[in-house]
């Protein structure tokens, strides 16, 4: 009986949870209520799929708001929402003092990032240090053998100069050093895991939320790259996530991006691989 009582608490204990749960979710949606309008998003394709299930779930809970989202980089997003395209521009890196002057932007951070070089699961060269991942992008080392790896050119991928993405593994990973012009260029996040995934003799960058069992993080200086060691600041190629707007944010932006910031919204950056800011 005295175990029969223990599970009846429990389970009342645990439906008072769920209950509260569903409150607080309900709270962080009801800024939304009596809105309408079109909320127009682009920039960073780190962000992407943050964006994608916080705009479900504000568009199912009121549907007469339309979010539409695009990627194009981080330079994108930021000329975007400063000439008036979108409603808010994504970034992977902090707008420069010249970006803010010229637009007159205004940027918001709901998580952090890191980024990671990536190779195809199949290539048994999975360690590397810092100066072997620079003397690889710069040209320097092009074989996997001088490596431990088989004797075949080194395919390099990156990401064009707008790329937030490319920004901090430039600075922080490549040390500000050159990048081959053997490299082919990747529009994405999403293009580059896919490049990788399909060669088995590539090499790229993603950030540390887009990894999955398709590619494999390299361990850059025996840390392994992963959402604890960009926490604790072992793993150092790491950038916040903004949101930009031109001028104060108001309205549905302002509203969108205090979402971001919320309990549900942390979540969603948690539930998407990024670490929460809140």
């Amino acid at each position: 009986m005295k175990k029969n009582n223990g599970l009846i608490k429990g389970l009342i204990f645990l439906s008072v949870i769920l209950l509260a749960g569903d409150i607080c979710s309900a709270s962080d949606l009801d800024a939304f209520k009596g809105e309408k309008g079109v909320l127009r998003i682009s920039g960073g394709t780190a962000h992407i799929p943050v964006m994608k299930e916080a705009a479900k779930r504000i568009m199912a809970s009121n549907p007469d708001i339309q979010i539409t989202i695009a990627g194009g980089g981080s330079g994108v997003g930021i000329k975007q929402v400063g000439e008036g395209l979108v409603n808010i521009g994504n970034s992977g890196r902090k707008a420069t003092d010249s970006e803010i002057s010229k637009y007159g932007l205004s940027f918001y951070k709901w998580a952090i990032d890191g980024v990671t070089a990536v190779v195809h699961p199949d290539n048994p060269v999975k360690n590397l240090s810092s100066e072997e991942l620079q003397e690889i992008y710069a040209g320097k080392i092009a074989n996997w053998k001088t490596l431990g790896g088989e004797d075949r050119a080194i395919n390099i991928y990156t990401r064009d100069k707008a790329s937030g993405t490319r920004s901090v593994f430039w600075k922080k990973a490549l040390d500000k050093g050159d990048i081959s012009d053997r490299a082919h260029f990747v529009p994405s996040n999403g293009a580059m895991k896919s490049a990788v995934s399909n060669d088995p003799y590539a090499i790229g960058y993603v950030s540390v939320g887009h990894v999955d069992p398709s590619v494999t993080p390299v361990t850059l200086d025996h840390v392994m790259p992963s959402l604890r060691t960009v926490q604790t600041g072992e793993y150092k190629v790491a950038r916040g996530l903004y949101s930009n707007t031109r001028g104060e944010f108001s309205g549905l932006a302002k509203k969108f991006i205090q979402y971001l910031l919320s309990s549900e919204g942390q979540k969603i950056a948690v539930e998407k691989g990024f670490i929460p800011v809140n």
